[in-house]
């Protein structure tokens, strides 16, 4: 074959979108992550109902008043108004929180990988306490010391669930420090911070990749117990806050916590296929697949 009739060879990154645009199951997720991000965002514009206003009677059903399409929680309030608005909130403190984890896991993964020895020993040392203390209990006391807020809550997800990250961080970092193309960089004299930040981890990021993009649809799980347990923003309206207010009231009114529910169940499910169809595409044995 004449190299003019060869095949183009596309590159890595080429060639991992080309991989998740064909995955099922990674369109499926962005399909479904797209309408939800539309919903939130310009569904406000669209449908302009106030979700702390009393607008109808309390527990119409959905479809009982064309007022509240999806019905009215105990206090009257509109459901739908309720989803619209509550969504931004709740897909901000997700975001959020996972960039802190992940940030603080690469940080703890790169240096104890990187030196090894005691530095590793200290900063596994480190991980392994929070790695066994009970996220959700600590996440409470961290939310009930600092004033429930977006902020208090996005730092006590994201303090909580970084030990995932850190820890596939400092293996990578311990496959890939030993290679030439690192030894290569060290003998021509590349600072450790060089090494650490500009030649090691973005060959280590595949994975990481995958691993953040699962830490949001966690976090935002994280935030809906918050909130079901009373520890949410009190003055911010949000889909686990929706829940834990009609908790007591599932018996009678089931539309004020499936449909928040509902939406959290979506959000949650078209990260995970996303993630999932990240790890087909950056997987090099998936791949070969």
């Amino acid at each position: 074959m004449s190299a003019a009739n060869a095949p183009a060879v596309l590159s890595p990154g080429r060639e991992a979108l080309r991989m998740f645009l064909r995955s099922p199951v990674a369109i499926i997720g962005v399909v479904i992550l797209s309408l939800i991000l539309l919903l939130t965002l310009f569904g406000p514009m669209i449908y302009t109902g106030d979700p702390l206003g009393i607008v109808a009677a309390p527990f119409t059903a959905p479809g009982q008043d064309a007022t509240v399409p999806l019905g009215s929680d105990h206090l009257g309030r509109d459901v739908l108004a309720g989803i619209v608005n509550g969504g931004r909130m709740t897909l901000v403190v997700g975001a959020s929180a996972a960039v802190l984890s992940v940030l603080i896991g690469i940080t703890m993964g790169a240096l104890a990988g990187f030196y090894g020895r005691r530095v590793d020993a200290l900063l596994m040392r480190i991980t392994e306490f929070f790695q066994v203390l009970p996220a959700l209990l600590f996440a409470m006391v961290v939310v009930t010391l600092f004033r429930p807020s977006l902020a208090t809550i996005a730092v006590a997800i994201g303090i909580v669930s970084w030990t995932g990250v850190a820890r596939l961080t400092r293996a990578e970092f311990l496959k890939l420090k030993t290679l030439e193309f690192v030894t290569a960089e060290r003998a021509a004299g590349a600072s450790q911070t060089r090494l650490i930040w500009k030649v090691i981890l973005p060959n280590a990021l595949a994975p990481l990749i995958v691993s953040a993009t699962f830490s949001i649809g966690a976090a935002i799980l994280f935030e809906a117990g918050l909130s079901y347990l009373g520890l949410g923003d009190p003055n911010v309206w949000s889909w686990g806050r929706m829940i834990g207010d009609g908790r007591k009231h599932i018996l009678e009114a089931w539309w004020v916590v499936t449909v928040p529910g509902t939406m959290i169940f979506l959000t949650v499910l078209s990260v995970t296929l996303i993630a999932d169809g990240l790890n087909q595409a950056l997987n090099p044995k998936l791949r070969e697949r």
